[in-house]
């Protein structure tokens, strides 16, 4: 295998996110029918604010929050309270997406595995137990305790700093978002694979060394390298 290192993003690159069940969910635990509608208005709030995180520009704390404030003032509970119990029900709904746990088993020993996400800790870790893989990723970097997101490529150094003595081009980064995996792992100097499942256009000036629509194409394709 030409890699000694593989990164994955977690989020819809190894785990199922689905937010609009998440939060129907974590609402019906508060008495809300929370439908599609609410979850329009609710992304109109949310996607901007993650484009503003990846962007340096607000704090993981600052999102969490804001994203949740106006609900926060209709059901009089603090934001803090929203967001965990959102964390819960993503996790009580999470599932790996279809092959992933078939290319982490037929990699594991054989190359190493990390994780680079801008995801919250609260999830993450919550996943990674609740599907048996705690213990296989390592570094597992979550930018909420870095203090920076991807696309910066800090939390790809630090990334790094937790993999020994490495050459950049023994490390692939697989996922799903070519602006913070891609552009990121690029800009880091890493052999980069999109996880492009809608086959959706390629943004200008983001070059990927490999492009994949499923988690078995990525592996048909790390054994043949």
């Amino acid at each position: 295998m030409k890699y000694q290192w593989i990164l994955f993003d977690a989020d819809e690159t190894l785990f199922h996110f689905d937010a609009f069940k998440g939060l129907q969910l974590m609402f019906s635990r508060f008495d809300i029918d929370f439908n599609r509608d609410d979850f329009g208005h609710y992304q109109t709030v949310n996607l901007p604010l993650w484009v503003d995180y990846q962007d340096g520009k607000i704090t993981a704390t600052q999102l969490q929050n804001r994203r949740f404030q106006s609900w926060a003032d209709k059901l009089k509970v603090t934001t803090h309270i929203l967001n965990s119990a959102f964390m819960t029900a993503m996790a009580d709904i999470c599932c790996l997406l279809p092959g992933a746990n078939e290319l982490i088993f037929a990699l594991k020993g054989k190359v190493n595995m990390g994780i680079i996400t801008n995801g919250f800790t609260e999830l993450q870790r919550v996943r990674l137990e609740k599907t048996g893989l705690k213990d296989v990723f390592a570094p597992l970097v979550i930018s909420e305790q870095v203090g920076i997101a991807k696309p910066d490529v800090g939390i790809f150094e630090y990334a790094l700093t937790h993999m020994g003595k490495i050459q950049r081009e023994q490390v692939l980064m697989v996922g799903d978002n070519p602006h913070s995996d891609i552009l990121g792992g690029m800009n880091a100097g890493f052999d980069t694979c999109w996880l492009n499942s809608e086959n959706s256009a390629l943004p200008d000036g983001i070059k990927p060394s490999y492009q994949v629509t499923s988690l078995a194409q990525l592996q048909s394709l790390l054994f043949a390298t």
